[in-house]
């Protein structure tokens, strides 16, 4: 089941709101085991530059309440390594889980894979951390296939850790 949710590019004015948003991921993980993104790990300067950048997408119910959101980046060097241009890269696919209906996941992923073919390219890639199976079954189930693992990816905070690199095939426009 897809969610019927409307899309909108974010801008200066959502900086709060993806905060948020993150923040929110980031303690749902939390409170079940799923040891990924921490709260205050993403502030507005990182949406904001995101939003400069490329595209950062906000997805709303009916009822106009925001209930997901994704960047899109054209390239991801530090996790891909240089590639021709045949992708676009998903990042920081998140949902509020209090108000997002089931199928919102689906829904958002599947907007950025429009998005990615209508730019023509025929490929959707996203990474996920090496050490999360469930995250990287729901990818699987969404159509995705792992072909590579990147194990010293660099964090923010000049950490690294692994990656499971995915990608779908898109059909040609």
């Amino acid at each position: 089941m897809t969610a019927q949710v409307t899309f909108r590019q974010a801008d200066a004015g959502d900086l709060d709101l993806l905060v948020g948003m993150y923040d929110g991921a980031a303690l749902w993980m939390a409170r079940n085991g799923i040891d990924q993104w921490k709260p205050g790990g993403k502030s507005a300067e990182h949406f904001g530059a995101r939003i400069a950048a490329g595209e950062v997408w906000l997805a709303a119910g009916g009822d106009g309440v925001a209930v997901g959101a994704y960047e899109l980046w054209w390239e991801d060097e530090q996790a891909w390594g240089p590639r021709p241009p045949v992708a676009g890269y998903v990042h920081r696919l998140m949902t509020a889980r209090e108000a997002a209906p089931a199928g919102t996941g689906r829904a958002l992923l599947a907007h950025a894979e429009r998005r990615i073919a209508a730019a023509g390219r025929t490929l959707a890639r996203l990474d996920c951390l090496t050490n999360n199976p469930r995250l990287r079954t729901y990818y699987e189930a969404a159509g995705y296939r792992a072909v590579g693992e990147e194990p010293g990816k660099l964090a923010a905070d000049g950490t690294r850790y692994g990656v499971t690199l995915m990608e779908r095939s898109l059909p040609r426009r």
